[in-house]
């Protein structure tokens, strides 16, 4: 029985949480997660910690913010008119919407704050910010 290597496709069963312990993803109701260590699918923090796992093998994997999704940026947080959307559509916090950009660029964007004059959207990832830390079994090299 072999050890995880770069190329080798994997798969893995693990409960991810926050620093104060709220669950922010589990495999538990999907199923595993397959992927091939190095292909761009998994943080490459988390793969790192995987090199050299051996099936069935478990670990506590620790990702600091800046190894998972990245810091809050102000820069991704936008205060828009609220002449800018149809005056018919309602728009309440906590609401996603798709914006898109000049250029077609495209995101999907966190409502935070309405007013009659504006609308404050957060186009960083929810967990931006955040330490996460796995609990990972190994389940099979491919």
């Amino acid at each position: 029985m072999g050890t995880a290597r770069m190329g080798d496709t994997i798969t893995i069963s693990y409960i991810g949480t926050l620093d104060d312990g709220t669950i922010f993803h589990s495999t538990e109701a999907d199923g595993p997660l397959t992927a091939t260590l190095g292909g761009g699918e998994l943080f490459p923090a988390l793969e790192s910690a995987i090199v050299g796992m051996r099936p069935t093998e478990t670990r506590n994997i620790f990702l600091s913010a800046e190894e998972a999704y990245g810091p809050r940026l102000k820069e991704n947080i936008i205060k828009v008119a609220r002449g800018c959307f149809p005056a018919e559509k309602e728009i309440t916090p906590g609401q996603k919407l798709g914006i898109e950009f000049a250029g077609n660029a495209a995101r999907v964007m966190l409502v935070t704050e309405v007013t009659e004059e504006a609308v404050t959207l957060d186009g960083n990832h929810p967990l931006a910010g955040c330490n996460l830390t796995f609990a990972l079994r190994l389940d099979l090299i491919r």
